[in-house]
């Protein structure tokens, strides 16, 4: 019996190998082996630093709220006690691109960290728009009805059929729910008026 070639299989194989390591140095885009075995070690490098890409900006941000926050005579870790305390929930990617864009709310924050640590309570300002906003919210939420769901009997058919009336009833309840909708925005709207 003749000998079986791996042929066209094993071409592509060897082709995706090299296609993938396009771009290394030397032989290791040229030959087979030295790519495969640059391309395992690149897997495994990029597995490893897709979680310490995670750690290096959490360290980023961290160097620069800490340097804002010298330049406004506070400790890093008084600075996010304070926050905490204040019950002020701000990310650090936030914090950093705050302190590098607009350093006068950043000193906004630090005066509420300092307050907090005092044992001050922070009450923000309120304008009369906002509360006048929501209670139009609360109006409107008020004055929507719950939406019916319509349904149809199936008698036991074929799986397809089944199938059919399920997405028939989706249709209708969705339809049915969009109507209400716009009843209830017109009659929000002739009050308003």
């Amino acid at each position: 019996m003749a000998r079986v070639k791996g042929g066209t299989v094993a071409r592509a194989r060897r082709k995706k190998v090299l296609k993938e390591a396009k771009g290394y140095f030397g032989s290791k885009h040229r030959l087979y082996k030295t790519a495969h075995e640059q391309l395992m070690h690149s897997g495994q490098y990029a597995f490893r630093d897709r979680k310490q890409k995670k750690r290096e900006f959490r360290k980023l941000w961290i160097a620069r709220i800490n340097a804002a926050c010298k330049q406004n005579e506070i400790t890093y870790s008084r600075f996010i006690n304070g926050l905490t305390k204040a019950g002020v929930t701000i990310n650090r990617k936030m914090l950093s691109e705050v302190a590098i864009d607009s350093p006068e709310t950043f000193k906004d924050l630090v005066v509420i960290a300092k307050d907090a640590l005092e044992g001050k309570t922070y009450t923000p300002k309120v304008t009369k728009a906002e509360t006048k906003k929501e209670e139009k919210v609360e109006v409107k939420e008020e004055k929507k009805a719950p939406a019916k769901k319509t349904t149809t009997k199936t008698s036991k058919t074929t799986p397809t059929a089944a199938k059919k009336t399920t997405t028939a009833k989706k249709v209708t309840t969705t339809k049915t729910a969009a109507k209400k909708a716009t009843t209830t925005k017109k009659a929000v709207k002739k009050e308003e008026k």
